[in-house]
This record gives C-alpha cells, structure tokens and sequence, in this order.
C-alpha cells in the first residue's frame, strides 16, 4: 500500500493550477475527461510517481460543490492509495460495512473503489490498484513527459483533521480499520506509515474549518527556493505556512 494521489479542490481550477504549477515547479500533464460524470473538471500534475489533482465543480449540485461551501474555500478534497491486493483492501471495508460511493474492475487491469467519507471520516478515500503496478491510469496515457523534479520529488505525507481530540482519534482508529494499518500516536495525534511509501497522519483543527485534508507534506531539493516564489505570489500566511489552493504544504528536504 502506498500514497499514490492527492486531490485538492479548488472554485477556480486555472487559478488553483497556475499557482500550483508555479510555486512548486511542476507541470499539468493531464486533464481527464472521466471526472465529466461526476461534474467535474480538474488537472493533474505529476510529482515524481505520485500525483497532485485539483479538481473543481463543473455544474451545481456537486460533492465538491458542498465541500467548498462546508468548508467554506478551496482545500483537501481526496486521498487515493494504490494497493497490490485489490480483493484484500476491498474486503475490510466492506466487513466493517463501509459504503462504496464509486467503484469498477476494468478487463484492463484498472480497479477504482471510492469509500463514502462519512462512513470513514475527514476525506474521500479511494484505494486502487494496476496492472502492471507502476501504471497510473489517473495520471494520463503519458505522464512520464510531463515530470518536473527540479524543485519536488514526491508527495510523502497527508494530514487529515478532526473537530476534536476524541473525533480525531476515533477517525484514526477507523482508517486503521479500513485500511489495515495501525494508527500509531505521535505527537499532535496519530499517524499511519504506508509499507510502500506515504504517510497518512491525523491532527486536531485548528483553522476552524472543520474535519477534511489538511496539508500535504512534499518531499523537495530546495524548501527555500519553493517559499521564496511563493511569498512572492502571497502564498505564505502570517503564520509564515505555505498554503496553496486552501491547504497547508509541508516540504521536507530530500536525503
């Protein structure tokens, strides 16, 4: 199991983009015309082998849609996991009787399950699966082209909050259920470490927005050189935190 993909969702999907694309030095390689059924529109850019989204509501009436207006602005809206045993993953939520709100096995080695957020609590979660397993689909037929790692290496991390100490630690023992990963405490709340790579952690709120993503920990060759763009498009806060499209950024230099 490994973090393979964060979505992040965003009320202008242009605006969300070049900011991404311009702090972090990356490069939009795909814009999936499949997310039209769920009234969507969104990019993806590729982060070494893991993948950035943002999507954005096409139409009314949309999860995203509510999402924006719940959290009140752009933020965290997916986190997608990539599995080697599809049967296996799926077969725990489904004992803990966890909705599946999207899911399909294609003949041509694509399995997609998105789990309801309600029923696992701070995000929609998905888990997939390849053939071959260095495949991603969601990332467009070719989105080696369009790797950028001058300045970020991979998506490491993703925070997910809670409303408080006790729906915190409830949604860490959850997703510890669902996934099969025990939820460790650290400091500041719990954490699960992903055996193929990715850390998924669990915080209180701080921000007054409520349960949802969080931040997004980047693994980068030059913290410094990514903040000092960033303070030039006002994309630092008073706190001196990078946050891009409504979420928290993480960078952490590579070893």
């Amino acid at each position: 199991m490994r973090l393979r993909q964060i979505a992040l969702v965003a009320r202008d999907l242009e605006a969300a983009a070049t900011e991404l694309t311009e702090v972090l030095g990356l490069s939009v390689g795909f814009r999936d015309p499949a997310v039209a059924k769920y009234g969507l529109v969104n990019v993806v850019m590729p982060v070494g082998d893991t993948f950035l989204e943002v999507v954005s509501p096409a139409q009314a009436g949309t999860t995203a849609g509510r999402l924006l207006d719940k959290r009140a602005g752009d933020g965290g809206y997916m986190v997608i996991l990539q599995v080697q045993d599809i049967h296996a993953a799926r077969a725990r939520p489904a004992a803990l009787g966890v909705r599946v709100v999207a899911e399909y096995s294609r003949p041509d080695g694509v399995y997609m399950t998105h789990l309801h957020p309600r029923d696992v609590g701070g995000a929609i979660l998905s888990i997939d699966a390849m053939e071959p397993p260095e495949r991603w689909e969601w990332g467009g037929p070719d989105w080696h082209k369009h790797v950028r790692t001058e300045d970020c290496l991979a998506i490491s991390g993703v925070t997910v909050q809670g409303e408080d100490a006790a729906g915190t630690a409830a949604m860490a023992a959850r997703w510890a259920e669902v996934l099969g990963v025990p939820a460790q405490p650290v400091a500041g709340g719990f954490e699960q470490r992903l055996s193929q790579g990715g850390t998924i952690r669990f915080e209180v709120a701080t921000d007054g927005r409520g349960e949802g993503v969080s931040c997004i920990e980047l693994t980068v060759r030059d913290p410094q050189r990514i903040l000092a763009r960033a303070k030039a498009r006002g994309s630092v806060d008073a706190q001196g935190a990078l946050v891009l499209c409504g979420t928290r950024v993480s960078l952490v230099t590579a070893r």
